[in-house]
């Protein structure tokens, strides 16, 4: 049976799952890139996906009551570092958000990159992608990784008995190699604070 592009597309976007986000790049191997555009606009016509930016697309989630729910900024972000083959890294209040130093939500997300820095419009909110050293990246994508961002923003003096807390819930499926191996390149005293946490020898 020969599938139209449509089709194909749909059911890989089905298989993903509502909140899925996705780029023309996540089909390129099911055909050209005209007939990919083509399929994804009819797609969109059809009210199946949703347009966020040029190029960029998402598979909305729905609210019984509250209709269709805005995307999530970290699927968005997930996307266009795939688009681009680039690693990303949640830093600032988004990172201390994630690891649960902080309730508030930020209205704008930033995202440590090795290529060039950029901003990203959706819908009111805005995804900010800071280029970074190699180094700053070296633990990119690891508990370790997000959580040197997240104490970063912190700060030095504001590692209160809560913030002890949440270091290790983060960090309790993590062994000891893993922790020395990511936190090598972090801020001595970051460094000194998880290993008190943890319980490790400096």
């Amino acid at each position: 049976m020969n599938l139209s592009m449509k089709t194909k597309i749909k059911n890989r976007i089905t298989e993903h799952g509502n909140g899925w986000c996705f780029t023309p790049m996540h089909f390129t191997d099911l055909g050209s890139d005209a007939s990919i555009r083509k399929a994804l606009s009819q797609l969109e016509k059809q009210k199946f996906i949703r347009r966020l930016a040029r190029g960029l697309y998402d598979y909305p989630k729905t609210h019984d009551t509250l209709g269709i729910i805005p995307p999530d900024l970290n699927e968005v972000a997930r996307a266009i570092a795939e688009k681009d083959s680039v690693q990303i890294q949640p830093a600032g209040a988004h990172a201390a958000n994630l690891v649960g130093f902080s309730m508030q939500v930020p209205g704008r997300i930033i995202f440590l990159i090795e290529g060039a820095s950029k901003k990203v419009k959706i819908g009111n909110q805005e995804i900010i992608f800071k280029k970074t050293t190699k180094k700053n990246m070296l633990s990119a994508g690891t508990r370790e990784g997000l959580l040197i961002q997240a104490l970063k923003n912190l700060g030095k003096n504001h590692i209160d008995q809560k913030a002890r807390v949440q270091i290790s819930k983060l960090l309790k499926d993590s062994t000891e190699e893993e922790i020395r191996k990511n936190i090598k390149f972090a801020p001595a005293w970051i460094r000194a604070i998880v290993f008190e946490v943890i319980g490790i020898k400096p």
